[in-house]
């Protein structure tokens, strides 16, 4: 059942994850390289450990899915209708570039759904939470207060990624009327719509799931829309054989006169 006590809980997992990692983050961390080619430290895996011992507290039951976890098998993962979904740092290049970009991404997913989402920026000092009838907010020095979105300006604030961008998001942004651009990293880019900080966050390049649960969760609970690129159909989660998703949009005012000029 999701309430407030469970989404403080969350919020204090996620937070001591983010002491972990910026006790490494003050360090001379040593960095490796996955598989994958992209980077892993000593961060990322205590900051797995920090969040797996603690959402196993909360329900021992409850499947977990995190970037720096064992694969489940796809047949496995995909008889899960509820289970967490987690990056224990998103942005690692920005942690590995020092700029404070980075954070701690926890969501629960139920029935394809992110119902529960926890962004936390420890570098910045702040956390956006929020969970399905509950409501969406930032907490940070300040105290906790709720987020929305905003009506869409005459001349919108578009947040794309600082590390991925291609040809594809150039296209798509070209389509688009002038606009002001913000890059930044992690699934921050997120919580800027959500807040209404910024009016769109457009997508081309990959991303995993967990890169986008959480923030997917702040920001349609904020009033954001988020949409599958091109087809433009509500994003969802464990539903296919790869873990990669499509490309997206985060829309903050679904009513503003150029969202039909972004599928296609």
């Amino acid at each position: 059942m999701i309430n407030e006590q469970l989404l403080h809980a969350v919020q204090d997992i996620a937070r001591d994850a983010g002491n972990a990692i910026l006790s490494v983050y003050n360090t001379d961390f040593d960095v490796e390289n996955k598989a994958d080619d992209s980077p892993l430290t000593q961060a990322d895996l205590a900051a797995h450990r920090i969040i797996s011992a603690g959402l196993r507290a909360l329900d021992a039951e409850l499947p977990i899915l995190s970037e720096e976890g064992t694969d489940a098998e796809s047949e496995d993962r995909r008889s899960w209708e509820r289970f967490w979904l987690v990056d224990p740092l998103d942005g690692t290049k920005e942690f590995i570039n020092r700029n404070g970009e980075f954070t701690v991404n926890i969501a629960l997913i139920d029935a394809g759904q992110p119902v529960l989402g926890v962004v936390h920026a420890p570098a910045l000092g702040a956390t956006y939470l929020a969970a399905a009838g509950i409501g969406a907010f930032r907490d940070d020095s300040e105290g906790r207060r709720p987020i929305g979105t905003r009506r869409a300006p005459e001349r919108p604030a578009f947040v794309v990624s600082r590390s991925h961008q291609d040809e594809a998001l150039q296209a798509l942004l070209a389509k688009l009327p002038a606009h002001d651009a913000v890059s930044t990293g992690s699934s921050l880019k997120f919580c800027l719509v959500a807040e209404g900080a910024a009016d769109l966050y457009p997508r081309t390049g990959p991303t995993s799931e967990w890169d986008t649960g959480a923030g997917q969760c702040v920001a349609e609970i904020a009033g954001a829309r988020v949409a599958t690129l091109p087809e433009m159909t509500p994003m969802r989660y464990n539903q296919r054989d790869t873990l990669l998703n499509p490309g997206f949009v985060v829309i903050g005012d679904p009513d503003a006169s150029w969202v039909d000029q972004l599928g296609g």
